[in-house]
C-alpha cells in the first residue's frame, strides 16, 4: 500500500507540474489584462451581436469576463446587471459551455486535442444553445432575483499591486490544482493496484461504448464530469501515457467534457442567480451525448472511407 501511495504522489506531483506550467502564466497574463483596455475593447466588439441571442448589450460583460477568466468572474458580472430569468438562463448555459477558455483549451492541447477545434466547439455550443433558447422559450420574463453572493471588486492603486495580485491568484490556482490532482492520482493508483479500476471500466463499458469510446476512457470521463476539464486533463495525460488511450478517444472525451464537465460545482454556482438549474444540467448532458455520438460516427465513417480508398 505504501508503494502505491508513493507512486500516486509522484504521478500527482508530476501532473501538477505539467498543468501548473500552463495555468500559472495564463492566469497571470489574464489577470493583468483585466486592468488594460483590451477586455473593454472586446466587450464593445461583442455588444452589437447580443440581440441575435436575446441578450442586452451589457450582457457582453459577463460573457467576456467568464470566457477570459472563469465562471466566478462571469457570475460576479451578472450580479451587477438587471436581467430577466430567461436572459440569466441564456448566460448560464453559454458560460457553462464556454468559460475559462485560455486555461482549459491550452491544457486540452497538452493531451493532443486540436486547440482550434477545442475553441470552435465550445464557442459554437454557447452561441447555438443561446440562439435556440431565445427562439424556443417564450417565458422567463420576470426580473431575476439574485441570492446572497459577495460581489466585491478589487481596487488597486499601482501596477505593482496589480502584478502582485496576479501572481497571488496564479499561485492560489496552482495550490487548488494540487489539492485536487494529487489525491485524485493517489486514488486512481490505488484503484489500479487493487484491480478496482478494471471493475469500474467494465461497469462503465456500455456508456463509453455507446459514446464511441473504449473502456479505458471511463476514468477520464468520470474525472472530468466531477472535477472539470483542467483536472480531467490531468487524468487524460496519465491515461494516454499508461493506458494507451487513442487520439480518437481522447478527442471524443474532450468533446463530451466540453459540453458537460464539473456538473456538480458548475450547476450549483448558478443556483443563487434565481434560474431553474435542472434544465441547465439536462441541456448540457443531452448536448454532450449528441455531440460525442455524432463525432464518433463521423470519425468512423471517415476512417472507413480512407481504408476503402487505400484498397
Amino acid at each position: 500500500m505504501l508503494g502505491t501511495i508513493k507512486k500516486g504522489l509522484a504521478v500527482g506531483a508530476k501532473t501538477t507540474w505539467t498543468l501548473g506550467k500552463i495555468i500559472f502564466p495564463v492566469t497571470l497574463i489574464v489577470s493583468l489584462l483585466q486592468h488594460t483596455p483590451i477586455l473593454q475593447w472586446l466587450i464593445r466588439f461583442v455588444t452589437p451581436l447580443m440581440k441575435w441571442i436575446g441578450l442586452p448589450g451589457d450582457a457582453a460583460i459577463p460573457l467576456v469576463l467568464g470566457n477570459f477568466l472563469n465562471l466566478y468572474a462571469g457570475i460576479g458580472a451578472i450580479l451587477t446587471l438587471h436581467l430577466t430569468v430567461k436572459e440569466v438562463l441564456i448566460l448560464a448555459v453559454m458560460l457553462s459551455f464556454s468559460h475559462n477558455l485560455l486555461v482549459e483549451v491550452t491544457v486540452a492541447g497538452k493531451v493532443g486535442v486540436n486547440v482550434v477545434l477545442a475553441v470552435a466547439v465550445r464557442v459554437s455550443l454557447a452561441i447555438v444553445s443561446a440562439f435556440f433558447i431565445h427562439l424556443a422559450w417564450q417565458g422567463g420574463n420576470d426580473i431575476a432575483q439574485y441570492g446572497f453572493i459577495s460581489n466585491s471588486g478589487e481596487q488597486f492603486t499601482s501596477w505593482s499591486d496589480v502584478i502582485l495580485a496576479g501572481v497571488q491568484k496564479a499561485f492560489v490556482g496552482i495550490v487548488q490544482l494540487a489539492m485536487i490532482v494529487i489525491p485524485l492520482m493517489v486514488g486512481i493508483q490505488m484503484l489500479k493496484d487493487l484491480k478496482w479500476l478494471d471493475v469500474f471500466s467494465r461497469w462503465m463499458a456500455p456508456v463509453t461504448k455507446a459514446l464511441g469510446m473504449k473502456e479505458n476512457t471511463s476514468m477520464t470521463l468520470a474525472a472530468g464530469l466531477l472535477f472539470g476539464l483542467a483536472y480531467g486533463a490531468g487524468v487524460m495525460i496519465q491515461a494516454v501515457k499508461e493506458d494507451g488511450v487513442s487520439k480518437k478517444d481522447v478527442t471524443l472525451a474532450f468533446l463530451f467534457l466540453s459540453a458537460c464537465h464539473a456538473v456538480v460545482e458548475d450547476t450549483l454556482l448558478f443556483v443563487p442567480l434565481g434560474i431553474p438549474v435542472w434544465p441547465l444540467l439536462l441541456i448540457r448532458l443531452t448536448t454532450a451525448i449528441i455531440l460525442t455520438v455524432a463525432a464518433s460516427f463521423t470519425w468512423n465513417r471517415i476512417v472507413q472511407t480512407r481504408r476503402k480508398e487505400a484498397v
